[in-house]
Formats: structure tokens, sequence, C-alpha cells
């Protein structure tokens, strides 16, 4: 189904929410008038912006407050000025009341950094707007922070270096302009989905942008344009700009999954633009089990598996253990993820040589593969060649992705789909015969004999061939299996910088 159907119907029923006043967006963020460059910077108190220091675990406490040259304020919240100080933004919002993944965030944050300052800013006086109205408040919040942030460093000698700011969605450009006012240099600013309307395009300053902080990451998790607009920030923004799946459709928030479980179109939204947050989560509360992220050129590169490289810092972890690199700016990484937590899955490129045999100039096969591993086995895998066809007497690249540890790699089952067995082949069939109904085509044969395989998460190469020599050709509704063998590519791993 095409996914922009209901998306444009979802964008219409909220339009006059959410984009009511954009007309003149330009004006807003490009004129003269945006104050922006007149940000006050005398760290005085302003109304409407809260900032709440959490003191327990217990999500029932209602945690202490810290004021702007109120010293007795730290005392009382028994803030630490030598420990990490991690300022927690919420974005635009239309219920006027925290959303459930502030707590989640908030409790994992507290139990991966027992010792850290974690400080909610509460903004939401300001962001319980129309959008636009909010985005122009964005400034206002930023002006409260920044100055919290320089009065905190004045005072209290706060290392710079030791603060983190995490901003969602339009929280992230909230940060952005904090950054860019602060007394010197913040440590980190983490952009989860950071908002797109009003800001796809703009100018650095007038945005979160690599210069807001010392390092800036950014996870773009819902990038799909409908009515010309994306919910999430398209461009690249940051140091290290990562787009699970693409920064476009999360597994688990398809429109029949959400409506299964929610009922409710908006919820989809939600549950794409959100996920920034829960990935985040994840990578906070599961140290064991964490995703990695590929330096690629594009989402169509890495989905052709060519982008699975870690050389000279082509990988990283992604959230909260994303590191940082030498300073460069905009560099996209892709992975894949799982639809639920943990998230984080296995990535395997596979380069398969496909040589025409008989009869098979217009094969194109539809491929499956099984993988065996020392620890598990996978389900049958839908090969997904990017480019729609198998390239023949061609070697075929293709990202293969599986959602548990299967442990080495120890065998593979390669499947010719027949025509038949799912409606993606039977509808490929038509296609193909549609001017020949009456004519009952020859079976073709293709030959396979080795597939080489290289795993994203430990940089290990395999070659696999056929397990009977004889049997390396193939045709519709048959099975070959490779097993490991030899010839010339590199076994062990190439020596990589830790994660």
């Amino acid at each position: 189904m095409n996914q922009k159907v209901p998306l444009l119907w979802i964008f219409l029923q909220c339009a006059s929410a959410l984009f009511s006043s954009a007309v003149g967006e330009t004006a807003v963020l490009k004129g003269k008038d945006s104050g922006l460059d007149e940000l006050p910077t005398d760290g005085k108190v302003l109304d409407g912006i809260k900032y709440n220091m959490r003191t327990s675990l217990d999500l029932e406490h209602e945690g202490c407050y810290l004021q702007t040259g109120k010293k007795e304020c730290l005392e009382e919240c028994g803030f630490n000025a030598t420990a990490k100080t991690i300022f927690i933004i919420h974005g635009w919002t239309m219920s006027g009341m925290f959303e459930s993944w502030m707590h989640k965030l908030v409790s994992a944050v507290m139990q991966r950094e027992s010792d850290a300052n974690v400080v909610v800013v509460d903004w939401i006086s300001m962001a319980q707007q129309l959008y636009p109205d909010a985005v122009n408040r964005t400034h206002t919040s930023a002006s409260a922070l920044h100055g919290m942030i320089n009065w905190l460093k004045d005072e209290q000698q706060l290392p710079l270096e030791k603060v983190h700011l995490i901003g969602y969605s339009l929280g992230a450009h909230v940060a952005g302009y904090a950054g860019t006012f602060v007394k010197g240099t913040i440590g980190r600013i983490t952009g989860l989905d950071p908002a797109g309307p009003m800001f796809e395009g703009a100018e650095e300053r007038k945005r979160l942008s690599p210069d807001d902080a010392d390092f800036v990451d950014v996870l773009h998790t819902y990038t799909r344009e409908a009515l010309g607009v994306s919910i999430g920030i398209q461009q690249p923004i940051g140091d290290i700009d990562i787009y699970p799946n693409g920064g476009d459709v999360q597994p688990g928030c398809a429109l029949g999954d959400v409506l299964a479980i929610a009922g409710n179109f908006m919820e989809v939204m939600k549950c794409e633009h959100e996920r920034a947050v829960h990935l985040f989560v994840d990578s906070l509360m599961n140290k064991d089990h964490m995703s990695f992220a590929y330096q690629c050129t594009g989402p169509d590169r890495f989905k052709k598996g060519i982008c699975l490289s870690c050389r000279k810092n082509r990988c990283n972890n992604i959230g909260y253990n994303t590191r940082k690199m030498r300073k460069r700016r905009n560099t996209k990484m892709y992975l894949k993820t799982r639809a639920i937590t943990p998230f984080g899955g296995y990535h395997y490129q596979m380069k398969m040589h496909v040589f025409n045999r008989k009869q098979a100039d217009n094969a194109d096969p539809t491929f499956h593969v099984q993988l065996y591993g020392a620890q598990n086995d996978t389900e049958s895998i839908f090969v997904d060649v990017h480019d729609d066809t198998i390239g023949l007497n061609l070697t075929n690249t293709f990202l293969v992705f599986t959602e548990k540890d299967i442990g080495d790699l120890l065998k593979i089952n390669l499947s010719w789909e027949g025509n038949g067995e799912s409606w993606y082949s039977v509808w490929k069939n038509i296609k193909k015969n549609f001017w020949g109904w009456n004519a009952k085509p020859p079976k073709p044969v293709l030959e396979v004999r080795r597939i080489r395989v290289k795993a994203g998460e430990t940089q290990k190469k395999f070659t696999f061939c056929a397990q009977d020599p004889a049997k390396t050709e193939i045709s519709p509704g048959d099975t070959i299996t490779l097993v490991k063998c030899r010839d010339g590519w590199e076994v062990k791993p190439r020596k990589r910088l830790p994660m």
C-alpha cells in the first residue's frame, strides 16, 4: 500500500493546528525581526520556564526546581557542579502535559548516570501553541536556558564540557539556540528527530547546527515527506546524523500495526517521530546489545549492502553511546533496527555472482536466504534487491538483516521462490508473461558458485561455496546449500577502534 495516501489524509486532518499560520514561515525564520540575534544574556528568569531537577527515580516524586540566580535552590536540590549535567528538553505539545516518553527517558538517564544532575526543561506554557507560535517561542525558551547555564558556569564553575543537552523535536532547536549563545562551548547536544517544518533549509544560526556544541549528534526517524513537509528534519544538521531504517518507515509503525494497537491515526505519526526517543532510551538501558550505524552517502547505497565498513571511523554506536570522532560535519550514517526493544540487530553484506545458464535472460528471480549460525538459525529472509532485478553474469551486492544474534555464520540456504509461492512472485510472473499467456516459458537455470559475506557488527569476512560442488545450478522452487570455504577473502577482521 502506498504510504503517502494515509499520510496525506493525516496531514490534512491536523493541518489547521500544525501549519495554519505557516504561510509566512520564511519571514518568521529569515526576517530581520525574528529576534534571534537579540536574545538577552543577563541570565534573568523568564516567566513560564521551569528547571525540574530530578532527585528520585520515583517518577511520582515532584523533584526540585532550580532558579537562575538563587544559590539556595542549588543547595536544596543537591546540585553537584563537578558532575555531568544533562538537560532534557521536550518539543511542541497539544496536550499541555509531558508525554510518556519523558518519564522513560529521565528514568533511563538517571539509571545510567546515577551521579549526574538531570534537569527537565519545562517550557510547556510556550510549546502549547499553534505550531508556528511555538516555533517563535523557542527563542525565548533558549534564552532562559542559556542564561541558566551561563549562571551555573559563572557562579558555580560548571564545566561546560560536562553539559549535555538532549532535545526532542522542537526541543532540539531550543538546545541549538541555547548552545549558540552560551559563553563558551557546551560539551554535547543530542537532537532526537529535530522538527522539520519551518527549519528545513534554514541557515545554521536559526536551527540546530554543528557549531552549537563541541559534539552534535542527531537521530532522524521521521523524514518522510507529505504535502511538501516532513515532521522530522531531513537534512543533516549535526556532526553525525544517523538515519535508522533510512529515517523513513520505522518497523512496527506501519498504519496497520499502529491502528491495531491504538486505533488512532495520529499515533502513526507519533510512532515514527517518537522512535528517536525510544532508540535513545534503548541505548542507555542496553549497553550489552548496542546498535551500530554505518557511514554511507545515502539510503539507497546502504540498502544495497555497500556501506558496512568500520575502517577510518566509518561506523559508530547510536544514541547515548555515540562517540565523538574527528571534527566532521554532516556525516550521514545508516542502520536497520528491530520493531521493539532491544532495537539492535545484525547486518550482513552479501556478494553473489549469478551466472546465466539456460533460458534465463529474463529470469528476474526472487531469492531468499536462510542463515545457520553457531547459536541460532534464521527464518527464510527475502533478498531485497534494491535495483529490483538480479543482475546476470554480474556480482550482486545486497543487505541481509537479522533480528537475533546467530553467532558465527556456518551455512547459507539460497532458495529461488517458485512462481506461485507468494503474491509478489505471482505478480512478477504475470508482468513478465503478460504478452504470452498461451506460451509456457522454458524453465530458467542460473548458477551460483559462491556467496561472500561480511558481518557488519564483527567486520568478519567469509566465503561460502556450494556444499555439493555438483549442485550449483538453481531454478524456481530450488535451493542451494552453501558452506564456508576459502578463496582468498580475508577471514580475520581488520582491527578497529573499540566502541
